[in-house]
This record gives structure tokens, C-alpha cells and sequence, in this order.
């Protein structure tokens, strides 16, 4: 199985998380968008979705699928994401595509995270791909001093605005022993609207697609 084929199976996995009569929410990347596509033979069984960035609001609509305000929306009983990498506590890098603040609001208001990855996104100490820094744009080199007295080296996403007119600082080099404590001390940075860390809020269940099929996988009791 190629990795497209793998990320097609994991996605279609997903759509038994997807309850009847529901507004669900739905992230960004190459996996969600597979999703997407297998969302649409559902999409006469739930109300719609809440977006977390315009590209997925586009592909949704292009479906047919309903997209809604999450102001508008009550509940969001499950909220379907990828990740650009996830330790053995469930823990995520994510902001790859630079969704990463919508993607985290939707995670914290729903009642289940279901993230869907292929095996090669799962590691046993998150660090090895950048993590995204969503920055006020007057606060750029503010932020970056501050993320190199972290040990961080910050590179600035050249040409890139997020959906909320932000820029994104990306961190090289660093080995994420304490995800949680990392994240609260980026989040207290003045000029930072959201960083890439998910491990305050950590993904309730991973589906790992492989080339033998998925696993699931729940999170390893944390011992720090």
C-alpha cells in the first residue's frame, strides 16, 4: 500500500466516530481531506461540519456539505483532525497548513478529538517536525527572542498569512521532553495568538493507519 492508501483507509476508519443527526468538526491536511471525501456518502445522515480553515470550508462546500459558524453551533460531539506528529501520551504537533488556532479552538469545545494519522506521524518524543507559531504580526521579533531564551529556533513561514491575518513562526531544533509545560510557557508569550503544541488538550483517541490496517490507540497514562 502506497501512503495515500494508507491515509484513504485510516480516513474512511474515522467515519464510525461520525454520530447521526450531528455537527461535527473537521480539521485540515492531506488526511482530512480524504475524510472529507468519505464524509460525503454520510452527508445525508448529519446537519454538517464546523471548519477549521477556509480550505476545508471550500472542500466542504464543493461536497455539498453543510458548513456551519461555530458561534452558531451548540455542540460539536466529535472533532476529526490530523497531526504532523503524536508521542505515546497522545500528545500533537500540529500547524503544518497553519490551521492551528481554529484547529485548537474546535478541539477544546468538542466532546471527542478523534485524530487520524499514518504510522510514520508517531514518534516517541515530539521535536523532529517544526512547531508552528501563529504571531501578531507587530510581535514577530519580539516572539522570536523569547523562543531562542526557550532553546527554539524560530524560522519565519516566508509569503504565509493565516485565515486570522497572522504569520507563522516555525521552531527547529527542539526535543519536546514536557509538551504541556512547553505550551503554557509559548501560549504566556505576549504576541503569540497559538502555538502548534496539543498536549493540554491531547487527542482522546488516535486512529494509526499501517499497512496492515488501523490501530487504535489510546493515550499512555502520563508519568510527569
Amino acid at each position: 500500500m502506497t501512503q495515500d492508501d494508507i491515509k484513504q483507509v485510516v480516513a474512511k476508519t474515522a467515519l464510525e466516530y461520525v454520530p447521526e443527526n450531528s455537527i461535527i468538526g473537521i480539521g485540515t491536511g492531506s488526511t482530512v481531506n480524504y475524510f472529507i471525501e468519505c464524509l460525503a456518502t454520510l452527508k445525508y445522515q448529519i446537519e454538517g461540519a464546523v471548519a477549521s480553515s477556509k480550505a476545508t470550508e471550500t472542500r466542504l462546500k464543493s461536497l455539498n456539505i453543510p458548513v456551519f459558524d461555530l458561534n452558531t453551533v451548540n455542540e460539536i460531539p466529535v472533532y476529526i483532525d490530523s497531526a504532523d506528529a503524536c508521542n505515546p501520551y497522545l500528545q500533537l504537533v500540529k500547524g503544518g497548513k497553519g490551521a492551528l488556532t481554529r484547529e485548537k479552538i474546535l478541539a477544546a469545545v468538542s466532546q471527542q478529538f478523534i485524530c487520524i494519522v499514518d504510522e510514520s506521524k508517531c514518534v516517541p518524543i515530539l521535536g523532529d517536525f517544526p512547531v508552528a507559531i501563529e504571531v501578531i504580526p507587530m510581535a514577530r521579533s519580539y516572539v522570536a527572542r523569547e523562543i531562542v531564551k526557550l532553546d527554539g529556533d524560530p524560522v519565519y513561514r516566508e509569503n504565509f498569512i493565516t485565515d486570522n491575518g497572522n504569520i507563522i513562526l516555525d521552531v527547529y531544533n527542539w526535543v519536546i521532553m514536557e509538551p504541556i509545560k512547553l505550551e503554557r510557557k509559548l501560549n504566556n508569550i505576549a504576541g503569540v495568538v497559538c502555538c502548534g503544541l496539543f498536549a493540554d488538550r491531547s487527542a482522546d483517541q488516535l486512529l494509526v493507519g499501517t499497512a496492515k490496517g488501523v490501530n487504535t490507540v489510546t493515550a499512555t497514562p502520563l508519568h510527569y
